[in-house]
C-alpha cells in the first residue's frame, strides 16, 4: 500500500496521534465538521505539498497553535519512504526521507492521488480556466516537463503583459518568440490529452446516464483559417492531422503581430493557451448549457474517473483515490453504477455521513474509522 500510516501535529482539529492507513480501502464516517475531510486534506497535502481547500497554510494550524506538521510513511515501488511537511515560523518545509525538497515538482509523482470533491462541479459549470486547470493537472500527474512548460509560458506572459502596460513595445518581438515557443508545446500536449480523454469519458458517461455522443472539444485560442472550419468530431479523431490543427511557430508569430494593435489597446495578451476553451459538446451543441444539475455533477465525477484511467494508461501505475462526500448527491442507482465502475486503484479513501449505506461498498480489505471531534476509532 502507498500509505502505511500518518502522524498529525496541530493539523486542523485532528488529534496529535498516528493513524494506521495500511488497508486497501479506508472509510471515514462521521457527522459534518468532525474531521473527515481534514484527513483527506492531509493525505492530499502529503502527496502534493498544498491543500485543496485553502492557499493559506496558516489556516491549517489548529486553533490556538502556531505550527503544524504531518508525517506520512508510504510504500513505493521499491521501498518504504517518508514524507514530512512542516509549517513553522510562517514558512513551509517539505522533506522526503529527511532531505529537504527544493521544488514541489520533485514531490508530485511520488504519491499519485486523484481527488473527488464537491468543488469539482466547476469543471462542468465554471469558467474556462477551471477546465484548463483540470487538463493541466492531468498532464502534470506524470509529465514533469509540462510543469516547466507551464511555468515558462506564465513567466513570459507576465513579462509581455507588463511590457504592454508600460508601452515598451520595442520588447514585444523578443517576448512573442518565447510565447510562441512555449505556447505551441502546451497546446499540442493539451490536444493529445483531450483526444485520449475522449476515448474514456464518452463511454463511461453513456454507461451511467444513457446519453451517448457527449465528447470533450478543445478550442485553442490561436486560430487560423485552415483549422477554423474543421468539424469538432474530426478534430477529436485519430485521423486528424496535428500539423493541420496546430500552426507552426512562425504562424503564431504572424498572428501575434497581426493582433498587436488589439493587445496594445487592451494592455494585455488577448490570445494564447491562457485563453483556450474546453467544451462538452453533443451534436454540435454545448451540452452543459442545457444539462441538468445532476448531469453536470456526473460530468465532474466522471472526469475524475477518466483522470485516474488516463494516468494508469500513461504510466502503468494505479493511483490513490480520495473521495470526499461525492456519492451523497447521487441517486441510489447512479451511486451503484459509479462505485461499480471505479477505476483500478492502489488505495481508496472515502468519507461518509453516518446515515449513508457505506456497508454496501465495503470489501474484505476495508477498514472503517468513526470520526468525532478530530479523533478516530474503529
Amino acid at each position: 500500500m502507498p500509505f502505511l500510516f500518518q502522524t498529525f501535529y496541530n493539523f486542523r482539529n485532528l488529534k496529535n496521534d498516528t493513524l494506521d492507513l495500511s488497508n486497501k480501502e479506508i472509510f471515514f464516517v462521521g457527522q459534518n465538521g468532525q474531521g473527515k475531510s481534514n484527513i483527506l486534506e492531509s493525505l492530499y497535502y502529503a502527496a502534493y505539498g498544498i491543500s485543496f481547500r485553502t492557499h493559506q497554510d496558516a489556516q491549517i494550524v489548529k486553533k490556538g497553535e502556531k505550527d503544524f506538521s504531518i508525517n506520512v510513511m508510504y510504500k513505493g515501488q521499491d521501498s518504504a519512504q517518508k514524507i514530512s511537511v512542516i509549517f513553522e515560523n510562517g514558512k513551509k518545509r517539505i522533506e522526503k526521507n529527511g532531505k529537504k525538497i527544493q521544488d514541489r515538482k520533485e514531490l508530485i509523482n511520488t504519491i499519485p492521488c486523484i481527488l473527488f470533491c464537491h468543488d469539482d462541479m466547476r469543471f462542468a459549470t465554471g469558467e474556462p480556466e477551471c477546465r484548463r486547470f483540470f487538463i493541466d493537472q492531468s498532464l502534470t500527474l506524470y509529465d514533469n516537463l509540462y510543469i516547466d512548460d507551464m511555468r515558462n509560458y506564465k513567466k513570459v506572459l507576465k513579462s509581455r503583459n507588463l511590457v504592454l502596460k508600460n508601452k515598451q513595445y520595442e520588447m514585444l518581438d523578443v517576448y512573442d518568440s518565447q510565447l510562441a515557443q512555449y505556447g505551441l508545446v502546451i497546446q499540442q500536449k493539451r490536444k493529445k490529452a483531450i483526444f485520449q480523454f475522449n476515448q474514456i469519458f464518452g463511454k463511461i458517461f453513456e454507461e451511467i446516464t444513457g446519453i451517448d455522443g457527449v465528447n470533450i472539444v478543445y478550442e485553442p485560442s490561436w486560430k487560423f483559417p485552415k483549422s477554423q472550419n474543421v468539424d469538432n468530431s474530426v478534430q477529436n479523431s485519430p485521423a486528424f492531422s496535428e500539423k493541420n490543427f496546430f500552426p507552426a511557430s512562425q504562424d503564431i508569430l504572424d498572428l501575434l503581430l497581426s493582433r498587436r494593435d488589439l493587445d496594445k489597446a487592451m494592455e494585455t495578451t488577448m490570445a494564447g493557451p491562457h485563453r483556450d476553451k474546453i467544451l462538452f459538446m453533443k451534436g454540435g451543441q454545448n451540452f452543459v448549457q442545457t444539462a441538468s444539475t445532476g448531469q453536470c455533477r456526473l460530468i465532474s465525477l466522471l472526469l475524475r474517473v477518466a483522470q485516474a484511467i488516463y494516468y494508469t494508461r500513461a504510466t502503468g501505475m494505479k493511483p490513490v483515490l480520495l473521495m470526499d462526500d461525492v456519492l451523497l448527491e447521487l441517486d441510489p442507482d447512479k451511486r451503484a453504477k459509479l462505485t461499480a465502475m471505479l477505476p483500478e486503484y492502489e488505495q481508496l479513501f472515502c468519507t461518509f455521513l453516518p446515515g449513508e449505506p457505506y456497508e454496501r461498498y465495503m470489501h474484505d480489505t476495508t477498514k472503517v474509522y468513526k470520526i468525532e471531534n478530530g479523533e478516530w476509532h474503529e
